[in-house]
């Protein structure tokens, strides 16, 4: 592009804005992701739960239904909070990939919850998982219906 030919009007000097590429995580990295999650998030809520809280094993299995109950509560606490203020868990910063919503923003509140609650019906129901072998954008059920998407991020170094 040369300036002449900018002020004779035969090229525009806007320049194009070009949306980021958006590349959908893939279905391993999420796998990874949940599970780095599982051992550095829900083991040790479980742990404390069943020995600091409830005492023993034993008294985690006759009283299973409130042990449950102590175990998500927090659970759900923090990966709702991580999701909605950083849009990752740990597990997921570790393998480079993000919550979003369409507006490519961190989820609100409520799509974090939604997508928390439908998460284990959508894994247990397993074609709610595998929706996302058979779509581009590798979309789950709990991610079409909390209106999300799991992207894989750019690492800072490269960027330089």
């Amino acid at each position: 592009m040369r300036w002449r030919d900018i002020k004779k009007g035969k090229v525009s000097h806007k320049k194009e804005e070009t949306k980021p590429s958006i590349i959908s995580a893939s279905i391993k990295d999420r796998l990874k992701a949940f599970l780095t999650d599982t051992f550095m998030i829900t083991m040790p809520i479980m742990y404390i739960v069943i020995y600091l809280i409830m005492g023993s094993r034993e008294e985690f299995k006759a009283h299973m239904g409130t042990g449950w109950l102590y175990i998500l509560i927090p659970h759900f606490i923090v990966i709702v909070t991580l999701w909605s203020i950083k849009g990752q868990t740990p597990g997921m910063k570790a393998y480079e990939i993000k919550v979003v919503n369409k507006n490519l923003k961190n989820p609100n509140f409520f799509q974090s919850s939604l997508r928390y609650i439908l998460m284990p019906i959508s894994i247990l129901s397993i074609l709610g998982v595998m929706i996302a072998f058979f779509r581009k954008d590798r979309q789950t059920m709990h991610d079409l219906l909390s209106g999300t998407i799991t992207i894989k991020t750019e690492d800072e170094s490269d960027k330089k």
